[in-house]
């Protein structure tokens, strides 16, 4: 094993050097405080690697993204979501018989418990349906009390729950925002199928939903699915680390998401192409606003903590949009906008310099808003999406040979010993 030499006040140490299978490298740092008393400082956790992992590559200045070793344009439009979700889960994608096993026990635990449904009641008809996701996913574990057992079957089950479950309570959060009553899972139909039928059936007519929707809700679960150790994931791993039950890890990650850095970034979006409509459409306005650094106002949908270059997700993702608005013969100023702000600022050398690209938030809310899902509902939608990378983070941290809770340090700048007057 290679290894780098240090030397801190005298001492020298040599600290291993890991190397991962697409030539990434990294620093061994476990032994430096006990070998020198110094710790490492990174806000933001920027620099340092929390994991070692298997699951999903990124290469940001590059723009690529794997699961599993499969580019995201690969598998988006050519695979189902349950599929890319077992992918993530298990390593590989699916044979036959256990595409149509994990499928049918989707179906089998879509339905949550009668009780849980009374718990809807206690909530004001104007909650967040994200406060909503959040407090069921955890009440899940009082109705699956067997949610603590360590047991490798006993963990699957659960995590077919989970992903079986959450799509009913996202969809049944949706219906009492809107004071509408609750539509059952219909076992005939697919898992994105499933939660369309549930979010926007009449109770007296069935609801057939559009091929096109079908496709494109699926494609946007697919590009959400996972994203490495993104803020949300690492909160579900840091909960997990201290061995709390899978549903409560999962309702960490949800809260984590919820933040307009983070999952809410497509709601921001579309509350920003509002802004600019309202002001006659001016885009060009509000680019020379972004550019001014006494300007408070943020381009929202552009740029990325990791990539530097185009995000591929929002290249699919742009396709979609067109594609759905195309079919549903809608003519969204919004979208009008979008387009003539990422044109623009695809050719001004500020964005250029320094890579702010579109990235899949600019997109995914004009898709969900045509599809008719609220502003309020998209960070739900974006949580579906996550929760097959959530649990598959969650499952390898807890089988990893190197599993400990989580615990970071910090420098403590505060005041020295005091003592009462």
């Amino acid at each position: 094993m290679d290894s780098i030499k240090i030397k801190i006040n005298s001492k020298e140490i040599n600290l291993p050097v890991i190397k991962g299978s697409e030539n990434e490298h990294g620093i061994n740092i476990t032994q430096l405080r006990k070998e020198t008393g110094y710790i490492t400082l990174d806000p933001g956790y920027a620099n340092t690697g929390s994991c070692i992992s298997d699951i999903t590559f990124i290469d940001g200045e590059k723009g690529i993204l794997r699961y599993r070793g499969y580019p995201i344009e690969e598998l988006a439009g050519k695979v189902s979501f349950t599929e890319t979700a077992f992918l993530l889960l298990y390593g590989d994608l699916p044979t036959i018989e256990q595409k149509k096993s994990f499928s049918k026990k989707l179906r089998q635990h879509a339905n949550i418990h009668e009780d849980m449904k009374r718990f809807f009641d206690g909530f004001p008809l104007n909650a967040h349906p994200m406060a909503t996701l959040s407090s069921m996913v955890t009440a899940l574990s009082a109705f699956h009390p067997e949610s603590e057992s360590e047991d490798e079957d006993i963990i699957n089950d659960n995590i077919i729950k989970i992903l079986a479950k959450v799509k009913t309570i996202a969809a049944y959060s949706y219906r009492k925002y809107h004071g509408l009553p609750f539509i059952y899972p219909d076992q005939e139909l697919n898992y994105v199928e499933n939660f369309l039928h549930m979010m926007f059936s009449d109770s007296q007519e069935e609801y057939h939903a559009d091929p096109v929707l079908v496709e494109a809700l699926n494609l946007l679960l697919i590009l959400h699915a996972d994203h490495e150790q993104n803020c949300s994931t690492s909160t579900v791993r840091l909960a997990g680390s201290s061995k709390s039950n899978i549903f409560g890890a999962i309702s960490s990650g949800i809260a984590a998401l919820w933040g307009p850095l983070h999952g809410g970034a497509n709601q921001a979006v579309i509350e920003m192409l509002k802004m600019i409509k309202k002001d006659n459409g001016d885009y060009k306005k509000y680019l020379e606003q972004a550019k001014d650094k006494n300007s408070s106002f943020r381009l929202m949908g552009f740029g990325h903590r990791v990539y530097k270059n185009y995000d591929p997700r929002a290249k699919i993702i742009k396709k979609a949009a067109d594609k759905v608005l195309k079919k549903l013969k809608i003519d969204d100023p919004l979208l009008n906008i979008a387009k003539e702000l990422e044109e623009a600022a695809l050719k001004d050398q500020y964005f250029i310099d320094r890579g702010l690209y579109p990235n899949v938030d600019f997109y995914s809310g004009i898709i969900y808003r045509a599809m008719g899902i609220p502003t309020n509902m998209f960070t739900v939608m974006f949580a579906l999406g996550r929760l097959p990378g959530w649990l598959s983070h969650w499952k390898e941290m807890i089988n990893s040979p190197d599993f400990r809770i989580n615990r970071p340090r910090q420098i403590y700048t505060g005041h020295t010993k005091r003592n009462l007057k």
